[in-house]
C-alpha cells in the first residue's frame, strides 16, 4: 500500500529538505497507486528531482513551500504505463512488405522511430519493451535519454532469434540459426551488442530454446518467446523461457486446462496482445476515420502520411487481417482463458502493427482485457505494478509511493469507471520530466515541462 509521510515532525523535515527549484506537487486528483486497491481521493504527490518523496491523502502529505503545483482536480493520477511488447520501428502502416520497401529497408528508421516514441508518451506509456528492432534503435534511445525527444524508457531485444527467415523484413531484424550451439552463440553476441532481453521467434526446437535460455541467464538476461501453438508453449516452458508473448491472443482454439493451470501455478508471466487484430479491426470498421486524423498527420512528414493512408485502402483485404474473423470467434473463449485462470499477466500491445497506432494501442489493449473479464483495477495493475515486476524493475517502477521513480500520468476522467478514459492522458511524467498535451496546458505545466 501507499507509504505515507504522516505527522508534524515528518512534515517539518519534508518542508526543510525539499529544494523548491527541483520539486513540484500534484494535488487534488484521484490516486490509483498500482496496487489493485481502492483509490485515494483528493490525493497529493510530491516529486523531487526524479523521485516520488511523498504520496497519499492531502491531509497527510505536506506540500513544501514555494514549489509549483499541478492541479489534478477531476482527474486521475496513475503510475506510468508499461507496455511489454512494442515495436519502435512501426507506426501502424497497413502492410509490412510495403512499409519496409517505402523506408528503403532501414534507411528511414531514424525518421519514424521518434514518431513512435512520441506517440507512446502521449498515450501514457513511460516504459516499453521493444521486441524486434534492429540496433538502429540504440541511437534513438540515446536521444530519448538525453531529453532531445519525448519517448518511453526502452528495454530492447534487438533482432529476434529464429529458424525461419521472415521474407519482406530486412535481415537486420532477424538472426536465423541452424543448431542449439549457434543459438547460444548468437544470444551472447546479441547481449554484447546491446540487447537487454532476448526474443525468440518461430521454428526453434526445445533444445534451441534451452540453449538460448542458458546463455541469456548466464548474463542475467531474460528471454521472451513469440508463441501461439500449444507444443511451442510446452517447449518454451520446459526450456525455462521467462515471458510468454502472444499466448491467449485468440489465434488458436482454446488452450488445455492443464497447460493453463501450470502457467498460473508457476506464475509464468503472460503477455496476451489481444487487441491488435481482434479489437482494432472492428473498431476501424465502425470508425474508419480513426485512420485519418489531424494528430497523426501533424506528427508525420507529408510523404510518410500519404504512404500510411495509401496502405489503409481496402484494409479488409490486407494480409495481416486475413484470419481475423476466425480469431474474433476464437476470442470469445481464448482471450479470457488466462484471465479466468488468474495467470500472472502483464500488458503488451504489439504496437504499432497494422492500424494499431501507438497513440491508442495501450488503452485499446486494456479495454480488450476488461471486455474479456478483467476488472479495470486489475488491468491497470497489470499495466503498471506487474509489468514492472516482469521486467525486474519493481523496486523502482510500477507504483506511486515514496522512493519510486517519478513515472506518473494524469488522466482526464476515472478509468476505474470506464477504462476507455485512458485515451485522455493530459500529462505524462517520466523520470520526473513533465510532458503535456497542449489541450490541457496551464501556466504551471508550461513552466514545468514541454508540450507534445
Amino acid at each position: 500500500m501507499l507509504r505515507l509521510l504522516i505527522g508534524p515532525l515528518m512534515t517539518v523535515l519534508l518542508s526543510l529538505s525539499t529544494n523548491a527549484q527541483d520539486s513540484f506537487a500534484i494535488v487534488g486528483g484521484m490516486l490509483i497507486d498500482g496496487y489493485e486497491a481502492p483509490p485515494v481521493h483528493n490525493a497529493t504527490v510530491v516529486i523531487t528531482n526524479n523521485r516520488i518523496v511523498a504520496a497519499g491523502p492531502a491531509n497527510d502529505v505536506a506540500i513544501p513551500l514555494g514549489i509549483p503545483v499541478i492541479d489534478a482536480r477531476g482527474k486521475s493520477v496513475l503510475p506510468g504505463l508499461i507496455d511489454l511488447h512494442i515495436h519502435l520501428d512501426l507506426i501502424g502502416h497497413g502492410d509490412y512488405d510495403g512499409y519496409y520497401e517505402f523506408l528503403g529497408g532501414t534507411e528511414r528508421l531514424p525518421e519514424v522511430m521518434p514518431i513512435a516514441a512520441k506517440h507512446m508518451m502521449r498515450a501514457g506509456v513511460t516504459t516499453g519493451v521493444d521486441l524486434g528492432s534492429p540496433f538502429d534503435i540504440l541511437a534513438v534511445r540515446e536521444r530519448i535519454r538525453s531529453g532531445e525527444i519525448p519517448g518511453p524508457r526502452l528495454i530492447i531485444s534487438g533482432p529476434w532469434i529464429t529458424r525461419i527467415k521472415l521474407d519482406g523484413v530486412p535481415d537486420s531484424y532477424q538472426i536465423v540459426i541452424s543448431s542449439p550451439e549457434e543459438a547460444a552463440q548468437k544470444t551472447l553476441e546479441l547481449i554484447d551488442a546491446g540487447s537487454d532481453v532476448i526474443k525468440t521467434w518461430l521454428g526453434l526446437t526445445r533444445d534451441d530454446l534451452k540453449a538460448v535460455v542458458r546463455a541469456a541467464h548466464s548474463r542475467g538476461v531474460k528471454v521472451h518467446s513469440h508463441l501461439y501453438k500449444v507444443p511451442a508453449m510446452e517447449d518454451a516452458i520446459a526450456a525455462g523461457v521467462d515471458v510468454l508473448q502472444h499466448v491467449g491472443s485468440a489465434k488458436m482454439p482454446p488452450y488445455p486446462e492443464a497447460l493453463l493451470r501450470k502457467i498460473a501455478e508457476d506464475r509464468i508471466p503472460v503477455v496476451q496482445t489481444i487487441a491488435h487484430r481482434i479489437w482494432v479491426y472492428p473498431a476501424t470498421e465502425a470508425n474508419p476515420g480513426r485512420l485519418n486524423t489531424p494528430e497523426l498527420e501533424a506528427d508525420m512528414g507529408a510523404d510518410v502520411y500519404a504512404e500510411m493512408q495509401r496502405s489503409f485502402k481496402n484494409f479488409r483485404a490486407l494480409s495481416y487481417f486475413r484470419d481475423t474473423p476466425d480469431e474474433i470467434r476464437f476470442s470469445k473463449v481464448n482471450a479470457r482463458q488466462f484471465i479466468d485462470a488468474n495467470a500472472y499477466m502483464g500488458v503488451g500491445t504489439d504496437a504499432a502493427s497494422p492500424m494499431n497506432f501507438h497513440t491508442e494501442a495501450i488503452w485499446r489493449e486494456l479495454s480488450a482485457l476488461v471486455d474479456s473479464g478483467m476488472t479495470p483495477a486489475r488491468a491497470i495493475t497489470a499495466a503498471t505494478k506487474t509489468g514492472a515486476e516482469i521486467i525486474g524493475r519493481g523496486s523502482e517502477l510500477g507504483t506511486i509511493e515514496e522512493g519510486k521513480l517519478a513515472d506518473i500520468i494524469i488522466v482526464d476522467g476515472n478509468p476505474l469507471r470506464d477504462i476507455n478514459l485512458l485515451d485522455y492522458v493530459a500529462v505524462t511524467i517520466k523520470d520526473g520530466k513533465v510532458w503535456y498535451d497542449p489541450k490541457y496546458a496551464t501556466d504551471t505545466l508550461k513552466t514545468l515541462g514541454r508540450a507534445f
